[in-house]
């Protein structure tokens, strides 16, 4: 039987970061499946659409995970597909306590789901989607190695940047 986790996120916009988690969930699983959320609380930059069309070109590269819009509750979302696991990426102490309570609902809602905490490189460490749009608008040119091109390319166009 086959093993398929979610890797769900607001993904507002795709880092490398995000790209780094991905890779070495599909080491681990047969299927991933890279959940976007809508999520209208954090006012996305980007629409659910634009944000799923990032993602796309990334995956061509990743034969075994794929880029899906997550509607209702994650583990909702997991069960219905028979997912065996979430990802989560956990890049600082920071990071553990939210995601800790997050597992531990989730754990509550469907115990027969894990979520698995991965740690990204070390390059990415410091990356996140708000630290890449603050960087953006002051200056688009630094963030080369934090975001791929298609992402630098539409964070640029939203922020009116050359």
């Amino acid at each position: 039987m086959k093993k398929l986790a979610i890797y769900p996120g607001t993904f507002d916009p795709v880092t490398l970061g995000h790209l780094d988690i991905l890779r070495r969930a599909c080491r681990l699983f047969d299927q991933v499946l890279v959940a976007v959320a809508p999520n209208e609380e954090k006012s996305p930059l980007f629409t659910i659409e634009e944000r799923l069309a990032l993602l796309k070109p990334h995956l061509r590269t990743i034969p075994n995970a794929r880029v899906v819009r997550l509607d209702g509750l994650t583990v909702d979302f997991a069960r219905a597909r028979k997912a065996v696991a979430l990802i989560r990426g956990l890049r600082a102490v920071s990071d553990f306590e939210y995601e800790f309570q997050m597992a531990q609902m989730n754990r509550h809602l469907d115990d027969s789901i894990e979520t698995i905490f991965l740690m990204p490189s070390h390059t990415f460490f410091y990356t996140s989607s708000s630290i890449v749009k603050q960087v953006c608008q002051m200056n688009a040119a630094r963030l080369k190695t934090f975001v791929p091109p298609n992402v630098l390319a539409a964070l640029k166009k939203k922020f009116g940047r050359k």
